[in-house]
């Protein structure tokens, strides 16, 4: 039996949007190409509301290639990662990995970043890039990214701002150019509801400056040639995955027609239900005030075994996440993003009380 996927990423794609990915082939170097790609710019143009100092491309990646990306066309020396579970983690290595000095703000998992944090790290000067994930989902708490963003840009507005928006971005409301961020990135497989595959990035065009005047950019993370190609071709400078394109097109249709605010809504319906569930059994991981909209993760104060319930629900066709790294089975994760609503949630919230045996 196929298992819908309520984990936090990848998320159930409809038949529709898949069914775009059976669509001939066509050139990466034609007309038919350009129109796509240049109409999928446009409409994420729209759907983010992009003001003129902001640029969006689409690569052929995970998001995991905005961290290169970062760490090669962003930071000229020195970041502040502010890292609060394992995706934000990574973040930090991969920037120190690019060989950029990197200082690390880190606060215990299961808790979130505060603007005051960061304002006292780079109190201490030195630092030209600060980076931070809005939606960890190794633990789900949302950091408060647009409090972070008018910190940054007031005080200290040298400083370029990245933000790891993979599992929240087209489901709960991130708009970059509201954010004050310079770098804002997500990737396919969450909150668009589509195959893996593909990211969306968001530069500010002063964060393309940066860019400009970096040495050694590498060739697939090089930004700054992606958007001279673009400006200049209006189509991508590697070979693209265009099945992918299509299915993007499409979902995008879907997506403004219904509008970012009622998604946004839809999101926040399915996670305060969940949240309300898993205070009534268990407790949330996360913060109190600092939950994610799109991942709800729940602490497992019964001791309950996720991996023999994963194997229930397989039986009734759905799967949820166990916990990531050292919390597997001492939390679990609900993902309620993508083409999700609040019905499809409480269906599979009444399924664990049933398996648990929750409300006996």
């Amino acid at each position: 039996m196929r298992k819908r996927l309520l984990i936090p990423g990848p998320t159930e794609v409809s038949p529709e949007i898949l069914s775009e990915l059976a669509r001939p082939v066509i050139s990466h170097r034609g007309r038919e190409f350009t129109a796509l790609y240049t109409g999928i710019i446009e409409k994420l143009r729209t759907f983010l509301e992009l003001g003129p100092d902001f640029h969006t491309t689409v690569t052929s990646s995970s998001g995991s290639l905005w961290f290169d990306i970062v760490g090669r066309c962003i930071v000229r020396e020195k970041a502040l990662v502010c890292v609060n579970g394992a995706f934000s983690q990574r973040f930090a290595e991969t920037v120190r990995a690019c060989g950029r000095e990197v200082d690390v703000l880190e606060v215990e998992w299961g808790t979130a970043v505060k603007p005051e944090m960061v304002a006292a790290k780079l109190e201490s000067g030195g630092y030209d890039t600060v980076g931070v994930c809005h939606n960890e989902s190794s633990t789900g708490v949302r950091n408060p990214v647009y409090a972070i963003g008018k910190l940054v840009r007031k005080d200290y507005p040298e400083v370029m701002l990245a933000i790891d928006t993979v599992s929240s971005m087209g489901g709960d409301k991130i708009l970059p150019s509201e954010i004050d961020g310079d770098v804002v990135f997500t990737s396919s497989q969450k909150c668009f509801a589509l195959p893996p595959g593909l990211a969306i990035g968001v530069l500010s065009e002063r964060a393309l400056q940066r860019g400009r005047g970096i040495p050694n950019r590498g060739f697939y993370t090089d930004i700054v040639d992606i958007f001279n190609y673009y400006e200049k071709n209006h189509q991508t400078p590697s070979t693209p995955c265009i099945p992918l394109l299509f299915a993007l097109d499409k979902r995008l249709d879907g997506m403004m027609q219904e509008g970012y605010e009622r998604i946004y809504e839809r999101h926040k319906a399915m996670a305060e239900h969940t949240q309300r569930w898993a205070r009534k059994h268990f407790a949330m991981f996360s913060e109190p005030g600092y939950e994610s909209v799109t991942v709800s993760c729940v602490a497992n104060t019964l001791g309950k075994s996720v991996k023999e319930l994963n194997e229930k629900l397989a039986t009734r066709g759905f799967m949820i996440g166990n916990g990531y790294g050292k919390l597997v089975e001492k939390t679990f994760r609900i993902g309620h993003m993508g083409i999700w609503d609040l019905a499809g949630i409480q269906e599979v919230t009444g399924l664990i009380d049933e398996f648990w045996e929750l409300n006996q």
